[in-house]
């Protein structure tokens, strides 16, 4: 096993003694900083972006060959972690505990330390990880972003609000894919430059966003599906990214539910706890979107848009089409022409 002692000040510093220990190099462009490391420690790279209203993102994408514990002292830099685990799982626990928590795949918590303590991040080797963290600075993010703290439930306000940094917090959360979704989209940004830190700053507020009703969900007691395990909410997924990628197929909820080998009603509940929406509505919501798409992108004119997708009525689509976006189909592509 290998111990890091962390004693940074910030994100960045925290980065440059990670790649003291393990080895490896760090490449900057445009704001945005890799470590990448490729040797008998480990192998893979941690992404991290600084922002200047007080807040960082951090994306392990690594593989270690041992045994690695991050002993953190936050006697310097003590920020609230807002951590996702997409792939993989790692454990934490304070000083004060004898037993580590584990953070599982689909799983996000939440934790901040006292000033002057310590973490320990415990993770096992030959375990393929990918995480998100994003850390908050609490002075710099109230002053910059936090004006109104009506947004948040009364324990994430005293903990933003602690700026002595007197308290630790920790929340563990059930298992959640609409963050694996959006967390999955800092992989998919593709553009460069400035535009590509705007979009990653953008998805930053969508995740925290997420985290934060996720917790005050827990708050206020509302329920969680109990009845669905984590592996079929994983098939559901599996399900709503192919309905996304092949949206002209004929779909029916009897032929998703003999696929998927879960219920109809396991179905439904699925889709309505990831997506919002039964399985009709889904599949009624990404063909339009593809519509949309093909309208601003393509030479089709409305008719084979509207074949292309898998509808058969072109009266039924321009009437969804409205509905959804204020105007019919042909004005949209009028006003994009314009």
């Amino acid at each position: 096993m290998k111990e890091i002692h962390i004693t940074a000040k910030d994100t960045e510093g925290t980065i440059s003694q990670i790649q003291k220990a393990l080895g490896g190099t760090i490449e900057s462009r445009w704001g945005e900083h890799t470590l990448t490391i490729d040797n008998d420690l480990a192998k893979g790279s941690i992404r991290y972006i600084v922002f200047e209203w007080g807040g960082s993102f951090l994306y392990y994408d690594i593989i270690f060959y041992d045994d690695i514990v991050l002993l953190k002292d936050t006697s310097l830099y003590n920020p609230i972690s807002f951590i996702y685990c997409l792939n993989g799982y790692f454990q934490h626990r304070f000083e004060h505990q004898e037993d580590y928590n584990t953070l599982e795949q689909f799983q996000s918590v939440i934790l901040t330390s006292k000033k002057g303590g310590y973490s320990r991040e415990y993770f096992s080797k030959d375990v393929k990880l990918e995480v998100n963290s994003i850390q908050i600075r609490r002075i710099k993010f109230i002053n910059k972003r936090l004006n109104d703290a009506s947004q948040l439930n009364k324990k994430l306000y005293d903990v933003f609000y602690d700026t002595d940094h007197e308290n630790v917090f920790s929340y563990f959360g059930t298992y959640n894919l609409k963050l694996a979704d959006h967390i999955g989209k800092f992989k998919k940004t593709k553009q460069k430059g400035m535009l590509r830190l705007l979009l990653i700053e953008g998805q930053v507020y969508q995740v925290l966003s997420l985290h934060m009703q996720q917790h005050n969900k827990a708050v206020n007691n509302k329920p969680v599906s109990r009845s669905l395990t984590k592996s079929e909410l994983k098939t559901i997924r599996e399900f709503g990214n192919t309905i996304t990628s092949n949206v002209s197929f004929d779909y029916s909820l009897e032929q998703l539910a003999l696929e998927s080998g879960l219920s109809q009603a396991k179905l439904q509940e699925g889709f309505k706890l990831l997506y919002a929406r039964t399985v009709t509505e889904y599949i009624r919501h990404v063909r339009l979107e593809k519509a949309r798409d093909l309208i601003n992108t393509s030479d089709l004119n409305i008719s084979e848009i509207v074949y292309s997708i898998g509808f058969s009525s072109r009266s039924y689509f321009s009437k969804i089409f409205k509905k959804k976006y204020k105007m019919s189909p042909s004005e949209f592509q009028k006003n994009k022409r314009g």
